[in-house]
């Protein structure tokens, strides 16, 4: 008699030859694991046959999501953790999971579970990028993603919960990995935000870039993740002006009434550098102790930022 299948692991690879071996091997824990190849032109398939007979060759389509959902419907488990190529499942999340007992009925249908991102050879513990909770497993026939977005979740029907051991993902490895996702992500952003209802404004070229920079470095913490988190709210910044242009590109590259293109634009980067003093001065704030002079500077920081 075959034993019942509790956990099927579902990845699904495109090119993968790299990372895809220790990818599985942090799943064997599982009872099942499950590969979807997105007809990679390298050793993917023939790696993923080291650990599993289950393998189906798909189409590398564009909507990332379109082929995980494909891969849980031929989840033989009653419960699914979906893994990317570049994710592990660490040790200490892999006996986590086990002690669930989760062939034991319960009324949670799904968990979150943090994730360590390791950019450009560093944990990158601030920035935005910790804990960054994802939804990875979950009831089967209880989860699936919308096939809207490429960075969009995975939607439960019902009750959800969180794990406290972390998953860890090789995110970006190289400035070259970075800048080719971009056209994957920049377009994909661009459509989701006219489906939204966006209507273009010239001035979020500068507005979209220098938000994304001051909420990365300075709200999110970046600057504790030294040079990395500054070179990464940079590039986030650069991302987001590439969106905007893009938006702009879809609109026939139609010409924006600025009037006084010189007033105009000062006064935008006049409003950017009120923000970018606060968030100096916020972080300055933190450091002093004395009462009265964090009263005099917090007046002197209001006159200044009029």
């Amino acid at each position: 008699m075959s034993k019942k299948i509790i956990l099927s692991v579902v990845v699904s690879a495109f090119n993968s030859e790299q990372e895809l071996e220790d990818c599985l091997k942090s799943a064997v824990f599982a009872d099942e694991i499950v590969v979807v190849d997105n007809s990679s032109t390298d050793k993917t398939a023939e790696i993923a046959k080291q650990y599993t007979d289950k393998i189906f060759t798909r189409p590398n389509n564009p909507m990332l999501n379109v082929n995980k959902n494909f891969g849980f419907s031929k989840a033989g488990g009653t419960w699914i953790f979906c893994l990317d190529a570049d994710e592990r499942i660490t040790p200490d999340l892999a006996q986590e999971i086990k002690n669930l007992k989760l062939e034991n009925e319960n009324s949670v249908n799904g968990y979150w579970i943090p994730r360590k991102n390791i950019i450009f050879g560093k944990w990158i513990e601030h920035t935005g990028w910790y804990p960054d909770h994802q939804l990875r497993l979950f009831r089967n026939g209880k989860g699936s993603f919308p096939e809207k977005h490429v960075h969009e979740m995975i939607k439960i029907t019902g009750e959800t919960g969180y794990l406290k051991n972390n998953l860890l993902h090789y995110n970006y490895r190289t400035i070259s990995q970075f800048l080719n996702k971009l056209n994957i992500y920049v377009f994909n952003e661009a459509e989701q935000l006219i489906n939204n209802g966006y209507k273009f404004e010239w001035q979020d070229a500068i507005r979209a870039p220098v938000k994304e920079f001051l909420g990365r470095f300075f709200a999110r913490e970046g600057y504790k993740d030294g040079f990395h988190g500054l070179v990464l709210s940079l590039l986030m910044s650069f991302y987001h002006l590439l969106v905007v242009v893009v938006l702009w590109e879809k609109q026939g590259f139609k010409e924006n009434e600025m009037g006084d293109i010189n007033t105009e634009i000062k006064k935008e980067f006049k409003k950017s550098y009120k923000d970018l003093f606060f968030w100096i001065n916020n972080e300055k704030l933190k450091n002093i102790k004395n009462p009265l002079k964090k009263t005099a500077y917090k007046i002197f920081k209001k006159i200044h930022t009029k």
